[in-house]
């Protein structure tokens, strides 16, 4: 009989008891009571480790649940940490980025304003040079074109000169 049974037993025994007259008291059979008293101390101890088996075992898986929940948690936690980790480290990665494309596009400026200053400097004093040159031409010419005027009208005046002895 388990445990229960016996004390369903033990309470239709007091049940069914006598009552003393005038009292709420009542008589009951020793032996019988004593009998399933003593059965059930006989049988607690095997009930009783059973429920503290039960009582363990439920302590234990809720430990090992509680342990798992907060490595769940602390994972969840490290994924968080990571992910932000995670987005700063590739928000500072567009940020450097930016930076060095505004630098670049900075010297860029920089060496296309610097190339034409030396272009306009070199056109500048390249035409200087060729307006002075076709000064000289022209003054060169110009002289040359006196000289071998005077040349060639000495040489019809010679030529001429010349015929006149002739005739």
């Amino acid at each position: 009989m388990e445990i229960f049974e016996l004390l369903e037993s033990i309470e239709d025994i007091i049940e069914r008891s006598r009552n003393l007259p005038f009292s709420s008291k009542g008589v009951i059979d020793k032996d019988n009571a004593l009998d399933l008293i003593k059965e059930i101390r006989l049988k607690l101890p095997d009930e009783l480790k059973q429920a503290k088996w039960v009582k363990e075992e439920r302590q234990r898986i809720l430990v090992e649940a509680q342990k798992e929940a907060d490595g769940i948690v602390k994972e969840a936690e490290n994924r968080i940490i990571s992910m932000i980790d995670e987005h700063e480290i590739t928000r500072k990665a567009y940020e450097q980025k930016k930076e060095i494309i505004e630098n670049a596009n900075e010297r860029s400026r920089e060496i296309s304003n610097g190339t034409k200053e030396y272009a306009d400097e070199l056109l500048t004093h390249t035409e200087e040079v060729l307006t002075k040159t076709l000064g000289n031409l022209e003054n060169s010419i110009s002289e040359a074109l006196k000289i071998m005027e005077i040349s060639i009208e000495d040489t019809i005046k010679t030529v001429q000169n010349s015929r006149r002895e002739l005739n």
